[in-house]
């Protein structure tokens, strides 16, 4: 066993009691197995499980498909559903993956490749006794329940980081914003576009949790034990919806805050690009004195007067200074 609940060998779980009996490697499936979850599995391993089961289990390649078709079918008794799922949520860049769930029965088979917090997270509240866990449906909707729990978490931290941002970005704080206004936007629209990409994974997998919910839902229909899981996925897809919600909401207000960086980023720009030409007005009369004055002509007045120096330095200063003034009180500078 890995830390962190994962697993290096195919595991399956038998029910015992209220909780689960875990088990390891290429064992038989009995009668209480009712959870098999397969990390990054082995061609063994796939047919080990297909053989005893009937069923077939996709591949990596299967698993990616977008098509509907592909993600949610029945085939040979089995229920198929395949749902995008976001992971390593406490990392500024959380992954993504697909996690494939099969009903085949009373049995429920995971196929995974990655290792998801949710997992571990779920098997603890096993142990606490939280939830029940005597079917394979049951125990798709106690992870799937926790997969949602998880993303009610990353979307809470992203809030957080949005809200700090636009509260740095528009001094909402009572602080202005960072001297090296450049530097500094820049960092918010790196900030801010990160989290409008995360957002952006997390509707995708939050539409396909749903996705697998409602086929999910169309499945335990004709069971006898139906009801109690129906309510809870009823319940789940509530809790996903009004996370979908939310995320429309952070949606618009990256979105904002994307425009409004872009916007300061252009106004410092328009700032430098006016100050040097403002610059450029202001050294104008000065030139043209100085290249007045630097015509080598024979017959120049000046060249001969004892001030004429310092007359020709005071007129480019002079014309220089006024510019200045008259731009300062126009509000140009």
């Amino acid at each position: 066993m890995k830390c962190g609940g994962g697993y290096e060998v195919l595991t399956m779980f038998d029910g015992g009691g209220r909780g689960l009996i875990k088990r390891t490697g290429l064992e038989p499936i009995t009668a209480a197995t009712v959870w098999i979850d397969l990390v990054n599995p082995t061609p063994e391993e796939d047919k080990h499980i297909e053989t005893a089961l009937a069923i077939e289990i996709p591949t990596r390649a299967e698993a990616r498909e977008i098509e509907i078709s592909n993600r949610f079918y029945s085939e040979r008794g089995a229920n198929y559903m395949t749902a995008f799922v976001m992971y390593n949520i406490e990392q500024a860049n959380p992954g993504t993956s697909n996690i494939t769930f099969i009903i085949a029965g009373d049995r429920l088979v995971t196929v995974r490749y990655v290792e998801p917090k949710a997992f571990p997270f779920f098997l603890a509240r096993i142990d606490r006794g939280e939830i029940p866990c005597q079917t394979g449906p049951a125990i798709m909707i106690g992870l799937i329940e926790t997969l949602i729990h998880r993303k009610a978490d990353l979307i809470e931290r992203i809030q957080d980081d949005v809200d700090k941002m636009a509260q740095g970005l528009f001094g909402l704080n009572g602080m202005m914003r960072p001297a090296a206004a450049g530097a500094g936007l820049t960092g918010y629209l790196q900030g801010t576009g990160r989290d409008a990409d995360i957002i952006a994974r997390a509707q995708e997998s939050a539409v396909s949790i749903d996705r697998s919910l409602a086929f999910f839902f169309g499945t335990m229909k004709d069971r006898a034990d139906a009801e109690p899981i129906m309510v809870r996925i009823e319940d789940a897809r509530n809790d996903n919806n009004s996370l979908m919600e939310h995320m429309k909401f952070l949606q618009g207000r990256t979105n904002f805050l994307l425009d409004a960086t872009l916007g300061m980023i252009n106004t410092e720009q328009n700032q430098i690009i006016k100050l040097f030409s403002v610059m450029a007005v202001m050294l104008m009369p000065p030139t043209l004195v100085a290249s007045l004055y630097g015509m080598n002509f024979k017959h120049m007045p000046e060249l001969e007067w004892q001030y004429g120096y310092a007359m020709a330095v005071g007129l480019m200063i002079f014309s220089g200074v006024v510019p200045y003034i008259y731009f300062k009180r126009k509000g140009w500078l």
